[in-house]
C-alpha cells in the first residue's frame, strides 16, 4: 500500500477500508440484475437446491472480500467507489463481458469457487484504471466537467454549488462585484468562472436591471440583445446606466452561472475643472522655442564717442564746427537778451 501523509493517515486509512470492499460489490449490484446474477448460479449449481445458495452466498463473498488494493493520497480527495461519469460505460461494459465470461465458464462444468474469485480479481484491475472524478472548484456553478459516478445507488452527483457566483468585493457571497466608473468613460465586465467549462456548446446572456438597482432578483432585469459574448464594454457610461448587470453562461442551453456586477457612475468634473486640466496638460506638453529677435541699434553720444573709429580727423572738424556753431549761438542768445533788457529800463 503506497504511504499517506502522516496528517491525513486516518482519514485516507477509512476511506481506504471502504475502497477494498465496496466499489466492485457496489458496481456489481449496479451493472448486472439479481436476474443475470441468478441465472449464472443457476447455470452452476442447477435450478434450486443447497448448492444454488452456495453459489450465491460464493458470488456476493467473492466481490465483497476483496484483496487489498493499492490506494494513493489522491484517491482521498474522491468518494469511494465514485469516478468520472464517462467512465460509466466502460464499467457497464467490463461487467456485461464479466457475466458472459462466466456463463461460458458455467456451460463448461467449471467450479464457481475458482470462477468468481479470478472474476472479482479482474473487475479490480478495471476498477483500479479507472479515471477519478474532477475535484469540485468551489464556491458555485453547475460544473458539469466534475459530475461523478457512483457505485453506489448507481447514480451520477454533480457539485452541489449554488448557480449564482458571488462577488469579487471582500469576496462575500451574495455580493456583486462593484465598479465605479466616471460619465463618460468606458466600463467594462469580464464574465468568467474559476472552474473549467465544457469545450462546446458555451453560449453567454447579459441582463440589466437599471435604475440605480443593486439586486439579484432575476424578475428585475432585462435582456440586452447585443450583448452575447464573455466580454461586455459600455462607451460612453451615462447616468441611466447605473444599476446591476448579471451575466449567465450556458452550456447547450442550460445555465451554467451567474454572475453580477454593480455599475455606480460618477458625474464628470465641471466644466471650468475640465478646462482648466486641458491648459494644464497642454502646458506639460508644450516645448518652449528658442527665438532670435532682431532690433534697430541707438547707441548714445557717449557709446559713439568711446568706439575706436569715431575720432578720426574729418569727425574732429565736424566736431569743432559743432562747437563753433553752438557757441556763436549761445552768445547770439546772451547779447539779444542783454539788449532787450536794457532797452525796456
Amino acid at each position: 500500500m503506497a504511504l499517506l501523509a502522516q496528517d491525513s493517515a486516518v482519514p485516507c486509512a477509512l476511506v481506504a477500508l471502504t475502497v477494498f470492499r465496496a466499489p466492485a460489490w457496489a458496481c456489481l449490484i449496479c451493472f448486472t440484475s439479481y436476474k443475470e446474477r441468478t441465472r449464472i448460479c443457476q447455470i452452476f449449481a442447477g435450478i434450486q437446491g443447497p448448492e444454488l445458495e452456495k453459489c450465491q452466498e460464493a458470488f456476493s463473498s467473492a466481490f465483497a472480500d476483496l484483496a487489498d488494493i493499492e490506494i494513493s493520497e489522491e484517491t482521498c480527495h474522491s468518494p469511494p467507489g465514485s469516478w468520472d461519469y464517462d467512465e460509466r460505460s466502460h464499467l457497464h461494459d467490463a461487467f456485461t463481458q464479466m457475466t458472459h465470461s462466466l456463463q461460458e465458464i458455467a456451460a463448461a462444468q467449471g467450479s464457481f469457487n475458482v470462477a468468481f474469485p479470478d472474476a472479482a480479481e479482474k473487475m479490480r484491475k478495471v476498477i483500479m484504471k479507472l479515471k477519478g472524478a474532477q475535484a469540485c472548484v468551489p464556491p458555485c456553478g453547475f460544473q458539469d466537467v466534475a459530475r461523478r459516478f457512483l457505485c453506489y445507488g448507481c447514480y451520477s452527483k454533480a457539485c452541489n454549488f449554488p448557480l449564482d457566483c458571488p462577488g469579487e468585493r471582500r469576496g462575500l457571497e451574495g455580493e456583486e462585484t462593484d465598479l465605479t466608473v466616471t460619465r463618460g468613460q468606458q466600463a467594462k465586465f469580464s464574465c468568467t468562472v474559476n472552474f473549467q467549462l465544457p469545450k462546446e456548446e458555451i453560449t453567454y446572456s447579459w441582463k440589466f436591471a437599471g435604475g440605480g438597482l443593486r439586486t439579484q432578483d432575476q424578475s428585475y432585469f432585462r435582456d440586452i440583445p447585443r450583448a452575447q459574448g464573455y466580454l461586455a464594454r459600455i462607451r460612453p457610461v451615462q447616468p441611466t446606466h447605473s444599476g446591476t448587470f448579471s451575466c449567465s453562461i450556458l452550456h447547450d442551453q442550460r445555465p451554467v452561472a451567474r454572475l453580477y456586477f454593480f455599475l455606480n457612475v460618477t458625474s464628470a468634473p465641471p466644466r471650468g475643472e475640465i478646462e482648466l486640466q486641458v491648459s494644464f496638460r497642454k502646458v506639460l506638453r508644450w516645448a518652449p522655442k528658442e527665438t532670435e529677435t532682431l532690433e534697430p541699434w541707438r547707441p548714445s553720444l557717449g557709446e559713439l564717442l568711446a568706439r575706436p573709429e569715431a575720432l578720426t580727423p574729418g569727425n574732429q572738424c565736424l566736431l569743432a564746427a559743432l562747437a563753433a556753431v553752438a557757441s556763436a549761438s549761445a552768445t547770439l542768445m546772451v547779447w539779444v537778451f542783454f539788449r532787450w533788457y536794457f532797452k525796456g529800463n
